[in-house]
């Protein structure tokens, strides 16, 4: 196992495209926190407790993990892989794993990021800022969402083989969830790419907080979809033909 996570991992840091979307999302994220920070005003904690949570490592990380595993098939690489690894619950563990490995340094980087710059700037412009334990608090559930959406955009490239259909698949979900949080919070709440993660990070955009799952069980829930999507990605993984 440890020599395929570190096969997985060789691939992330020699491949541009984990770059890309770290630099993708580092520069979305700071665009949308030095707008807010230059053009609101009076900010309170909470308000910058939300600002500092709001990136869009989530999405990139889901994007990654898709291309990661769906990726496999769209270049062909995937026979030489199960060769290489033929115990494919192993090779798929190990994915999971470092794609999970991959949210958080990505995560890590935009999060502090947006951190410094936005509280240079309110700071600058004598606006309320936190202090670092507060911003702990924001930083690690924002580190655990990325992880379990890492292992999840996993397990949706090897349930969707065609990568193209499987990120406009991801796309959709980011566009549904909200809507159906908005029209039935009992069961947008549970969902795997908003709902559960914004349980977990405690922000909700549309409804109030008390509405949101609690973070343990939001972490759980998503533990939940990963595991059924190992399941089900293990299932055609082994029936699957490598071509």
């Amino acid at each position: 196992m440890s020599a395929l996570l570190r096969a997985e991992l060789l691939k992330l840091r020699t491949t541009r495209t984990f770059a890309a979307l770290v630099g993708a999302a580092l520069a979305l994220s700071l665009l949308v926190v030095v707008l807010s920070t230059t053009l609101g005003s009076d900010f309170d904690e909470q308000d910058v407790r939300e600002l500092f949570t709001f990136d869009f490592t989530p999405l990139f990380i889901l994007l990654l993990g898709v291309m990661g595993m769906a990726g496999e098939w769209r270049h062909r690489t995937i026979t030489s892989t199960i060769l290489a690894a033929p115990d494919r619950l192993r090779l798929l563990t190990a994915k999971m794993l470092a794609y999970a490995a991959a949210g958080i340094v990505l995560s890590l980087i935009v999060t502090v990021a947006i951190m410094a710059v936005g509280s240079l700037v309110l700071s600058g412009r004598g606006e309320t800022t936190i202090g670092l334990a507060d911003l702990a608090e924001v930083l690690w559930p924002n580190l655990v969402v990325a992880a379990l959406l890492g292992a999840f955009g996993v397990a949706i490239g090897g349930l969707v083989r065609n990568q193209v259909v499987a990120i406009v698949g991801v796309f959709m979900l980011f566009a549904v969830e909200p809507a159906v949080i908005g029209l039935a919070i009992d069961v947008g709440r549970f969902g795997p790419i908003v709902g559960a993660p914004n349980g977990i990070i405690g922000i909700n955009p549309i409804e109030e907080g008390e509405d949101l799952l609690a973070p343990g069980i939001a972490v759980l829930v998503m533990l939940g979809w990963i595991l059924a999507g190992f399941a089900a990605t293990a299932a055609l993984l082994r029936g699957r033909d490598l071509v």
